[in-house]
């Protein structure tokens, strides 16, 4: 599971579908109803939050928004906890995690799709998912590098 901190927009096809895929998969952990994936690293962030289901929620409109952008129709009743119409920026990310998506990400698009790597490369400052701002620090402690 990859839930990335980075902009949706960064994402090529294949890892704008299996963000959604995921995502929904991480919703479905922090609803209860499922057991596989319950300890899995990244869903600490969204546990972290007052209210795991509208942060997962927040998280899911932002891929979904882009989405839209591509002209895609990802399917929005899914979303346990929509959230509200102008996106709020609640998790924390930290600099060093955002850094470390954007290796990690280089390298999977380095294969599948070149010309979004090229974008990614001079990205700067990188723009992040909407559910998320950045803070200082280094690579998050839930990270498995």
């Amino acid at each position: 599971m990859r839930l990335w901190s980075l902009h949706p927009r960064y994402l090529d096809t294949k890892g704008l579908l299996a963000c959604w895929r995921e995502s929904l998969l991480a919703q479905k952990v922090l609803d209860g109803k499922t057991s596989g994936y319950r300890n899995h690293p990244q869903l600490q962030r969204f546990r972290a939050t007052n209210d795991p289901l509208a942060a997962v929620g927040t998280y899911l409109e932002g891929v979904a928004r882009e989405a839209d952008a591509r002209g895609y129709n990802f399917n929005r009743a899914l979303i346990l906890c929509p959230p509200a119409p102008d996106l709020v920026a609640l998790l924390p990310v930290t600099t060093g995690q955002l850094e470390y998506e954007r290796g990690h990400l280089l390298r999977k698009l380095a294969v599948r799709d070149p010309e979004i790597e090229a974008i990614l490369a001079v990205a700067d400052p990188l723009e992040l998912h909407p559910a998320f701002r950045a803070v200082p620090g280094d690579i998050e402690s839930w990270e498995r590098p």
